[in-house]
């Protein structure tokens, strides 16, 4: 896949996601919908070459690195500042706060500032490495809300009397 392809790929999984957050989303627990995506995205570019450049491969790889790490963090850290509940029936639901679009916008910030640090050292970056990021934000979130789901309490309670 070129990479108009893949930053177009990269924009919408972000708009898409960006949307869903404003919105509450119930939770699946299904154990493979929630690493299902980040790994069509993580497939996706490890398939294309130029993830590592290879005239500058420690550097490119130690950014590539430090972008999966941000994106580990900025996921962990959006999961928990979603808001998660379960409802009377059960159903457990979450939704993104103003601090996730902050959160959000940091991890923007992180990622701008890595790629500006290999524009520095002459590394060439391609649209892979910020899918790798991205897959990494998503299964960062996915897994730390499904975490945080399996610890909720229903808010109800039910008596054996009715």
């Amino acid at each position: 896949m070129p990479g108009m392809a893949n930053g177009l790929v990269i924009v919408a999984v972000v708009v898409l996601t960006l949307v869903r957050q404003v919105r509450p989303q119930r939770v699946s627990t299904d154990a493979r919908s929630w690493w299902a995506l980040p790994a069509v995205l993580l497939f996706l570019a490890v398939r294309e070459p130029g993830l590592i450049d290879p005239a500058h491969p420690a550097v490119s790889a130690g950014l590539l690195a430090g972008g999966v790490l941000a994106g580990l963090a900025t996921g962990a850290a959006w999961a928990w500042s979603s808001r998660v509940w379960a409802d009377e029936s059960g159903e457990t639901w979450a939704q993104g706060s103003r601090a996730t679009a902050a959160i959000w916008l940091g991890g923007a910030a992180l990622r701008l500032g890595l790629h500006g640090l290999g524009a520095l050292a002459g590394v060439h970056q391609g649209s892979s490495a910020t899918m790798v990021t991205v897959a990494a934000v998503l299964l960062a979130r996915s897994a730390v809300v499904l975490h945080r789901v399996h610890g909720i309490r229903p808010a109800y309670r039910v008596t054996a009397g009715g």
